[in-house]
């Protein structure tokens, strides 16, 4: 068991941001850029990581990038971000990224990651991290467990050589 100061809820690091997508967006088949996505994504995983641990991070890794729908011009993207898991130095962050229609206000789901962001300093070297992460909910549990799994995937795959 880790050691932490205190502990926060997975709540008190949520972060959503909006985006109307514009045409310096859009990619040669006038669909949203994955890059550019990616790029928002991680902007705002780091922004949710920060929130939990107070300090600078980095991201580490990117687990299960899943682009299952596209987006396009002027389209209004909802990009959310909560923390699912704490190690010592290391969070796993969710991140998922919906299209909001217009009309009705209603949110499809278009993307969904997790980023492994580190809490570093200045020069970049991992720091442990002071706050745990209650999980409260059975989603929330659900989402440690699988953080857990992951993790041991992480690690095989380096152990292999990927």
């Amino acid at each position: 068991m880790m050691s932490y100061e205190s502990y926060k809820n997975v709540e008190d690091s949520r972060t959503e941001w909006m985006k109307c997508i514009q045409y310096e967006d859009i990619n040669g088949n006038n669909r949203l850029f994955g890059g550019r996505l990616l790029e928002w994504m991680d902007e705002v995983a780091g922004i949710a990581a920060t929130r939990h641990c107070g300090g600078f991070v980095t991201t580490a890794a990117i687990d299960n990038l899943q682009f299952k729908k596209g987006a396009f011009l002027n389209d209004v993207l909802v990009i959310t971000a909560k923390l699912t898991h704490v190690g010592v130095s290391s969070m796993e962050v969710r991140v998922d990224v919906y299209v909001e229609e217009r009309e009705t206000g209603m949110r499809r789901v278009i993307n969904r990651a997790y980023f492994t962001e580190v809490h570093v300093n200045e020069d970049g070297k991992p720091l442990p991290l002071k706050y745990g992460l209650n999980h409260k909910t059975e989603s929330e549990k659900a989402e440690w467990e699988g953080a857990k799994k992951r993790l041991e995937v992480r690690h095989q795959r380096r152990v292999e050589g990927f």
